[in-house]
């Protein structure tokens, strides 16, 4: 059995070990808040380019359409993934969860060789660790990354497909649904399959466009793919902080429980302690009588 001295020690650690995990549970919760007003203030956009597209391409002439770069469909050999992670860990599942995603669906749904744009150090150590194809890596991006900081990422992926390297680009993100729930996502951005909506194109039809509706479509087709990888960053950010949030306070509670059994043990060991003394005196007493 440990000594007073060794549990008071321990104790001192685990307590240590609370307070920091403590204090990153309320950097997290913060950060959180931060970036789900993010993530709600960028979906309404997100929400109307996806109705412009759709509308503008059935108002289009489709064989004209169907010329532009990025909606070629061509028979799929090569596929190029754009995969967010975080650039750090102690977030409980969350690195974890969308890598073997990545790994499933590179090895089993495509069958395809694959090219990786990662965003994030997890995924680039990952990945480079079993010597998978990476094209690029981004990492340090913050907690509110600008457009202009993801064009690098967008232009990678998209002269990739344009100059035929690959021929068809997916994106793998974790989407944020609460603050208890986080889902991988795999969705398809290369080649731009225009949305299906039922009331779009009579939502764009009143509008007045110039040059020409095609014209404005080849101008917002870039923009769509940058609005959806945007979209998916915010949704990870916002997912890896609530992760973060929940793994640290689950640590704190687990600190905490094995303090009080640490704090039981120590009595219990004083309680031994201090009962062989007064036995030792008794004894001492009792031979003294003698």
């Amino acid at each position: 059995m440990a000594t007073p001295r060794e549990i008071r020690r321990r104790i001192r650690s685990v307590r240590n070990t609370a307070q920091i995990t403590r204090a990153m549970e309320m950097v997290s919760a913060a950060k959180m808040r931060r970036a789900q007003e993010r993530v709600r203030a960028a979906r309404p956009y997100a929400e109307r380019i996806r109705t412009m597209i759709a509308g503008l391409s059935a108002l289009g002439d489709q064989e004209a359409v169907a010329e532009f770069p990025l909606l070629e469909q061509r028979e799929i050999n090569r596929v190029g993934v754009v995969l967010v992670t975080a650039d750090r860990g102690l977030a409980g599942a969350f690195n974890t969860n969308i890598i073997r995603r990545a790994v499933r669906f590179i090895r089993d749904e495509t069958g395809k060789p694959a090219e990786l744009i990662t965003v994030g150090r997890k995924g680039r150590d990952f990945f480079s660790r079993y010597g998978q194809d990476i094209e690029a890596e981004f990492t340090a991006l913050g907690d509110a990354p600008s457009m202009d900081t993801l064009r690098p990422i967008i232009g990678v992926a998209v002269e990739d497909f344009v100059a035929g390297k690959v021929d068809a680009v997916y994106l793998i993100y974790t989407k944020f649904v609460n603050t208890l729930t986080q889902v991988p996502e795999v969705l398809q951005i290369l080649p731009i399959t225009p949305p299906e909506e039922a009331m779009a194109e009579e939502q764009v039809r009143d509008f007045i466009f110039e040059p020409d509706p095609r014209t404005v479509l080849e101008a917002l087709l870039p923009r769509y793919v940058e609005t959806l990888v945007y979209q998916a960053l915010l949704e990870s950010i916002a997912s890896e902080h609530s992760a973060r949030m929940v793994a640290m306070r689950a640590a704190s509670d687990n600190a905490n429980d094995f303090i009080n059994d640490l704090t039981l043990t120590l009595n219990k060991a004083r309680q031994a302690a201090i009962t062989r003394e007064v036995s030792e005196i008794a004894a001492g007493a009792a031979a003294a009588g003698r």
